[in-house]
């Protein structure tokens, strides 16, 4: 039996290493997007910092490994038997949810994940414990008051995140402008001064002074001294900026690398808990039950040693950093995640990866009704030195692929370290993603990011992503309580199979993952490319060449669905059409997203080009659409025949359409190559024979109806319109084709 909790505890240590990758790849937005966003360097020189501060977050990270052992529960009224069990679920809850939101570029938070998993995992074995003993109760199982602390921490934080991110984002803009370059030495050296005298406090002072690493007199020293400490430091900051801005240093780059720093080294020391708090807990419950079992067993064995507080050897602590390092520097998930959070919080409009809801809507319209009220009350000469203030013309951003300068990048890295290691000190595990994404969510709205443009994309984003968080909280708890339910029960041999159930939803999802970001890389690459070219001209040739590809892509797509669902439909292949229906919902969605970027990148372009080409613009989109509603018809009724298993397609009817299905191919292929190409030398024979085989259908139309008309029964009337459909849908797609292929000759000449 021991042999079986030691593969489990290895099992455990495992789902810890592969924990720290997913939740890295999850978390390192929290303290990278701000230098990534604002490009204060190369992308590696901001990993080394990074790195650093997360080598050093994690060896100091031991006070908070109790709350994985007795934070949520109390542990002296459970076996060894149930702790594995809650531990084993917690791990296989934590891990699968991180992996799926991480999957989708979604922020999700790994806090909220393990409090609440715990919370799920315990909740439903306590439950069983004070149903079969009446002697137990919630309150010696659970340790609710301190749950509920830290619960209520996690959202609270979120209120004052995005509070102190929105106000003191303003006063930093009203001080610096945009153009903060231009600003006086003083003030650049006050900010820095402040920035560094935080960092410095609540990293240093209160962070290393607290380390259980710094001797004791030291530590007794520094509470003492810590507010001389505190001017001193200021003083001597300021006088450090001050001469930096005399060297022509850039100060805010040293912030924005600063605070990566402290920043990283917050999270690692606030986070750690999340990765590996429950697989060190394990492991100790394992060596506690080896050495002191004296035969009982372990469903008797009950884990008082869990109240003791952790004691986590350093050299854990270090590995968990280095591989918190390497995967920050490998994970393509990270940047994923990455682009989320800076494209929500980017200074102009760009690929608004969030669609509109009427949330968002209504949200947008009330604060637009607010905003005009409260501007009749303030005076037009103070409206108009705040508007002065903010005047975007001088934006000064490090490069062309920045989305945001470096004054927004200090504030938001300088109020997320304050925050968090706030929270830190205080022994409650908030939620970096939580303080990190709304800290940066108020700055972006303070700096008026957020035009009527794009807010409303952007506030659908900041939902759906608050939603993800609550999602997280509610999947965590049920899943982990189910979990921990069935191995419960199920023993040994359940928890078995949830290892090999974990193993292979990781092995898929991965492979999944793979295949999506390829999908996408390209298609990103080529419209930022669009979005930072400052030349009109040369924006011009890369939208034509986006155009075409995208209209050659959904021309052969068209196609290729066609020939789908005609074949589905005369092989009843219900597999086929279902698969048809799919990339057809699928490419819907992902053309509004294409047409939302390439409506911006017109913008770019030459004016009087622009103005001419924006009719064959909008009609070549139109046209795209136009094939996916028609595809759509064709198939609604289709699907529905062949899923009914109605009477099938009789031979007249399938060698009756063969050669016009056969002309279709032919034309749909010849007005492919044509857009493909931008040779239209026998443009205007396509669509002659587009005409022809029209015609052809008509004739095939009155055919079939005199056909019907004929017909004695009426056994066959079912199929027979469902042919009828088929054939005025295929003179909608001709239709399509021909409008298409126009625009786009149009829009290239």
């Amino acid at each position: 039996m021991e042999i079986i909790y030691l593969i489990i505890v290895v099992f455990l240590l495992c789902l810890a290493v592969f924990g720290l990758f997913v939740g890295v790849s999850n978390d390192a937005v929290n303290f990278l997007q701000s230098a990534v966003g604002a490009h204060v360097a190369k992308y590696q020189t901001i990993l080394v910092y990074a790195s650093l501060g997360v080598l050093l977050g994690a060896v100091m990270s031991t006070g908070m490994m109790d709350v994985a052992r007795h934070g949520i529960i109390t542990p002296i009224n459970y076996s060894f038997f149930e702790v594995i069990t809650i531990f084993l679920a917690v791990m296989v809850t934590n891990v699968i949810v991180l992996d799926m939101f991480n999957s989708l570029g979604m922020p999700t938070s790994s806090t909220i994940s393990l409090v609440f998993g715990l919370l799920g995992g315990a909740f439903v074995l306590a439950t069983i414990k004070t149903v079969s003993n009446p002697s137990l109760n919630y309150e010696m199982l659970l340790n609710s008051g301190q749950a509920l602390n830290m619960i209520i921490a996690i959202f609270v934080s979120v209120a004052f995140a995005f509070v102190f991110g929105w106000g003191i984002m303003w006063i930093s803009r009203i001080v610096f402008t945009f153009n903060y370059k231009q600003k006086s030495r003083f003030s650049t050296a006050i900010f820095g001064g402040i920035a560094f005298t935080i960092l410095a406090y609540f990293i240093f002072l209160k962070g290393i002074g607290n380390s259980p690493y710094m001797p004791d007199d030291v530590r007794i020293w520094v509470n003492i001294h810590i507010q001389p400490l505190i001017v001193l430091t200021f003083g001597g900051a300021v006088v450090a900026m001050y001469i930096l801005c005399l060297l022509k240093i850039n100060v805010f780059r040293i912030i924005v690398l600063l605070g990566t720093f402290a920043l990283a080294m917050a999270f690692a020391g606030n986070d750690l808990v999340n990765f590996i708090g429950v697989p060190l807990s394990g492991l100790d419950s394992y060596l506690d039950y080896i050495a002191n079992n004296n035969g009982v067993a372990p469903t008797s064995f009950m884990m008082s040693s869990l109240m003791e507080n952790a004691k986590t050897p350093p050299l854990y602590l270090l590995f968990a950093g280095i591989i918190m390092v390497i995967a920050m520097a490998t994970s393509q998930k990270a940047k994923n995640v990455i682009k989320t959070t800076v494209d929500l919080s980017r200074q102009d409009e760009g690929d608004e990866m969030f669609g509109s809801t009427n949330a968002a809507r209504a949200i947008v319209r009330f604060f637009q009704t607010a905003n005009r009220q409260i501007s009749c009350i303030i005076p037009l000469r103070v409206k108009s030195w705040i508007n002065a203030r903010f005047d975007k013309t001088d934006l000064v951003l490090e490069n062309d692929k920045a989305a945001f300068d470096m004054v927004r990048a200090a504030v938001t890295l300088v109020i997320s370290s304050m925050l968090i290691t706030i929270g830190t000190n205080f022994k409650l595990p908030l939620s970096t993603t939580y303080v990190t994404f709304m800290v940066a969510m108020g700055g972006s709205l303070a700096d008026r990011a957020w035009s009527r443009e794009s807010a409303v994309f952007r506030v659908t984003g900041v939902i759906s992503v608050i939603g993800g968080w609550f999602i997280t909280a509610g999947v965590s708890f049920l899943f982990s309580a189910v979990v921990a339910l069935a191995m419960y029960y199920g023993g040994i041999s359940a928890n078995i199979v949830f290892i090999f159930v974990v193993i292979i939803m990781l092995v898929r999802s991965n492979r999944k993952y793979r295949r999506k970001v390829d999908a996408e890389n390209r298609d990103k690459d080529l419209f930022q490319m669009m979005m930072r070219t400052r030349d009109p001209e040369l924006v011009w040739d890369m939208l034509q060449k986006q155009v075409r590809r995208t209209q050659s892509e959904i021309c052969r797509f068209s196609l290729e669905q066609f020939n789908l669902i005609i074949d589905g439909l005369e092989q009843e292949k219900h597999s086929t059409l279902r698969k048809v229906q799919r990339d057809l919902n699928e490419t819907k969605q992902t053309l509004k997203n294409v047409r939302r970027k390439e409506m911006l990148v017109l913008q770019r372009i030459p004016r009087p080009i622009a103005i001419e080409r924006n009719t064959w613009f909008h009609l070549g989109m139109n046209s795209n659409f136009q094939f996916i509603y028609s595809l759509r018809r064709m198939l609604e009724p289709i699907k529905e025949h062949v899923d009914n298993s109605f009477n099938p397609l009789s031979p007249d009817l399938i060698a009756d359409f063969l050669p016009i299905w056969r002309n279709i191919n032919e034309l749909m292929k010849a007005s492919c190559a044509l857009i493909e190409t931008g040779r239209y030398s026998n443009y205007r024979q396509v669509l002659a024979d587009a005409d022809r085989v029209k015609d052809e259908l008509s004739l095939l139309r009155k055919k079939q109806i005199d056909r019907m008309q004929d017909s004695r029964s009426n056994s066959q009337m079912q199929v027979n319109l469902l042919y009828l459909n088929v054939l005025q849908e295929s003179q909608q797609f001709l239709s399509n084709m021909r409008h298409q292929l126009r625009a786009a000759k149009k829009f290239m000449e």
